[in-house]
């Protein structure tokens, strides 16, 4: 029996403020798994300890324990990295180890090709209705974030970046109005930023593209298009090879879908950056054929 269905077995049978909380974790299984244990009790309107107490009705040692159940539940519990890294090498070295990666590299490819064809039309459409398109990753999910954001700045002016370096995060949130769009991209162990990005922005009435993992992570469930990606990989760390093709392949979708305008705007845009020095060298230009 999984955490939730405990909590709904044993709700008659708790005290009227365990039964307050209860119901608050029952409804937000995704801010169990992602927020910490103060913060949920602060938004459940419920002290700490009461969360503790929970958590020992139910027979847990602590809250810890309920809070990895239900990451269990949603099927978002793996190996930790030092785990895994602490296995590589019974697993071969050098090229045998290379030769593995790549291979699940190929194989996570196809997965993805497979996961995002029928959302990803969805996902191009609601970014070319918004007035502003925000793009939001962290850690190890920023380069897949930073992709999206400077291949679309290309041909979009109205593109920008959430990192929230020099913490600007609230600044940059502020931005973010009821007709924009936000894509935000995260994995399992999946980042708080995220969360509490994704959760701004649908307070705001925006809509949220999620670059994901998971049908089950939090991201996929708050979202209105989720854009899934395979991160499996035989080395300490899951990978991002899958998801920055994925991006390339929402870019490249999005520039069909603009038409001559994008085209116009990126020949633009690369004049520029020859012009300014930024690239050190024109491609020569092909002959007339």
């Amino acid at each position: 029996m999984g955490a939730r269905d405990q909590l709904l077995g044993q709700f008659p049978s708790l005290s009227p403020k365990l039964q307050a909380a209860a119901r608050f974790v029952i409804d937000h299984p995704n801010e169990v798994v992602i927020v910490s244990m103060r913060a949920l009790a602060e938004r459940a309107g419920a002290q700490p300890a009461t969360l503790v107490r929970l958590a020992q009705q139910l027979g847990y040692s602590g809250w810890p324990e309920l809070k990895v159940a239900f990451a269990q539940d949603l099927g978002l519990q793996g190996e930790r990295y030092v785990e895994r890294a602490r296995s590589l090498g019974s697993r071969g070295k050098g090229a045998e180890l290379a030769a593995e990666l790549f291979a699940e590299q190929r194989h996570n490819l196809a997965t993805t090709e497979a996961r995002c064809a029928a959302s990803l039309r969805a996902a191009v459409q609601a970014l070319r209705r918004a007035r502003a398109v925000h793009v939001a990753g962290f850690r190890a999910s920023h380069p897949i974030a930073y992709s999206l954001f400077y291949g679309y700045r290309l041909f979009r002016h109205s593109v920008h970046l959430i990192d929230g370096q020099a913490g600007g995060l609230e600044a940059q949130l502020r931005a973010i109005e009821r007709q924009d769009a936000l894509v935000v991209a995260s994995f399992a162990p999946y980042s708080r930023e995220s969360m509490v990005v994704l959760e701004h922005a649908k307070s705001a009435g925006a809509r949220i593209v999620a670059l994901t993992d998971s049908d089950a992570s939090p991201l996929a469930l708050a979202a209105d298009v989720a854009l899934l990606f395979a991160v499996d990989s035989p080395s300490f760390f899951p990978s991002v090879a899958a998801a920055v093709a994925l991006t390339e392949a929402l870019l490249e979708q999005l520039v069909v879908d603009a038409g001559q305008s994008a085209v116009t705007q990126l020949g633009r845009v690369e004049q520029q950056l020859f012009e300014s020095g930024a690239y050190l060298q024109q491609p020569a230009r092909r002959a007339a054929g």
